[in-house]
């Protein structure tokens, strides 16, 4: 069942950057046969040298497992299952409203799918068996092995295949002569021969729900390592006549995760699918490689992202939007025609209106700023309202902290803010009001009013040549000294 809240039928529009689509409006066709999956999620991910369990390591700002069941989501299907350790409530909670399953031995991939037999076991559709830690998977490649389960052989099992560069210690697919799958061989049981085999198995398998548990109850451990291998349903599917088949993947979206390293790897494979399907959307990137996105950043068309800009989680940009680099942006909303940055950050709240200007070294925080208005230099806005059209001077900020509770400031339109003001929130500067550089405005301003506070200026001729004497003779008496 889908969790509350999710689509069944994800609309991908052109402004919705999406680490899984590569095209403007592919569709994914829905299966007849109910689909159901279970998730292996158990392993600890030692490798990982961390105290979070590895499949809640990210990537593009998403938790590897949820980038695996959201995946699933978008084939509307009627339960998931995801197995887990026990003492692994993170996983749980991450992976909610989804059912979950505990593994209470690490046994092999074959015991950790059979240990979600108390949630799966009565379900008869087609059911994907995937990992955790293998999130790059494309819906295309989850689509293509629902055709060939119904395609006019019927297999019973499809096993997702690849092909890798080099050397590797995968398992090897043994195909028959019509190029239907006969087994699966682990890598330590492989003879020569089978181990020279090209095609080797990622894993992922969908199997047909009314006989997966008939079969996984019946696989043994009688290997090199002792375990209860997965891959062994193949064997046992044709031992009772049924078809086997294989689809194949390619390598980068079956990486498996299981160090820092890999996971590097699969965020430079993600981020570059994320920008692929920005530019292809309509967004410009002159070097995409030094953009980072995250996987909920939606954008309009025709937007200008310029070198070394973060986008972190909730961002989305509108049309015609120039982002002029080394910015970050993070928890914010910008409207069509804005102009951004340099080094411009936008915090989580920030809500930039129509043909606003944000300039080099802005920050803006939990604040509107209205159509039109203009905060170009070296200043903090934060909580508050800044009016359509008005005008924020260099250096200005809103002391909006007095170290226990944040405070309000309500900038009106049309008002003009001189530079190296400071606004002590609660404060309102009224419609086309004006502050005076320099000032520390902490009462209202009505509309259309000056308001100026500085200490008076004073000027003492011949200071400066008695100081500079002074200080010389001082530095003359320590040399003597």
């Amino acid at each position: 069942m889908s969790p509350p809240g999710h689509e069944r039928i994800c609309h991908i529009s052109s402004v919705w950057v999406d680490a899984h689509k590569t095209a403007d409006d592919w569709v994914i066709k829905m299966s007849e046969t109910p689909i159901g999956a279970i998730i292996l999620a158990a392993g600890k991910g030692t490798r990982m040298k961390s105290d979070l369990p590895k499949v809640l390591h990210s990537l593009a700002g998403k938790p590897m497992v949820r980038h695996v069941t959201d995946l699933v989501e978008r084939l509307a299907p009627q339960r998931i299952c995801v197995v887990i350790a026990p003492g692994m409530a993170q996983v749980a909670a991450a992976v909610a409203p989804y059912r979950t399953a505990i593994q209470a031995e690490a046994l092999g991939t074959g015991h950790a799918a059979l240990s979600a037999a108390p949630e799966m076991r009565d379900f008869t559709g087609n059911v994907f068996i995937l990992f955790g830690d293998t999130p790059l998977i494309t819906a295309e490649t989850l689509q293509a092995m629902l055709s060939a389960r119904s395609s006019a052989t019927s297999p019973a099992v499809v096993v997702l295949g690849m092909r890798p560069a080099g050397p590797n210690a995968y398992g090897r697919l043994i195909q028959a002569a019509d190029g239907s799958l006969e087994r699966i061989v682990e890598f330590k049981d492989a003879t020569d021969a089978e181990k020279a085999a090209p095609l080797c198995n990622s894993g992922v398998m969908l199997v047909d729900g009314a006989r997966l548990f008939g079969w996984l109850d019946q696989i043994g451990n009688d290997n090199a390592k002792g375990e209860y291998y997965l891959t062994d349903i193949v064997a046992l599917a044709r031992a009772d006549g049924a078809a086997c088949a294989v689809v194949e993947g390619s390598e980068e979206e079956l990486l498996g995760i299981n160090s820092r390293v890999e996971l590097a790897a699969g965020e430079a494979i993600l981020q570059r699918r994320l920008r692929e399907a920005a530019m292809l959307a309509g967004v410009t990137m002159p070097m995409p490689e030094t953009v980072y996105l995250h996987c909920d950043t939606r954008f309009g068309r025709d937007v200008f992202v310029g070198p070394h800009t973060v986008f972190g989680p909730g961002v989305t940009i509108g049309n015609n939007v120039e982002i002029k680099g080394f910015c970050h942006f993070e928890g914010a909303k910008v409207a069509d025609g804005a102009i951004l940055g340099p080094y411009a950050r936008l915090r989580p709240g920030a809500d930039i209106g129509e043909n606003a200007h944000l300039g080099n070294f802005v920050e803006i925080k939990k604040a509107t700023i209205e159509a039109g208005a203009k905060v170009n230099h070296l200043s903090y806005i934060g909580d508050a309202r800044v009016g359509a059209g008005a005008n924020i001077g260099a250096g200005t900020i809103t002391c909006n902290y007095d170290g226990f509770d944040k405070h309000f400031t309500d900038i009106g339109a049309g008002a003009f803010i001189g530079t190296n003001t400071s606004l002590v929130a609660p404060v309102t500067i009224g419609d086309g009001a004006m502050t005076a550089a320099g000032s520390t405005i902490s009462r209202n301003v009505p509309a259309d009013t000056l308001s100026i506070e500085r200490a008076s200026e004073e000027h003492k001729p011949g200071w400066v040549a008695r100081f500079r004497a002074r200080k010389l003779r001082a530095k003359q008496d320590h040399a003597a000294d």
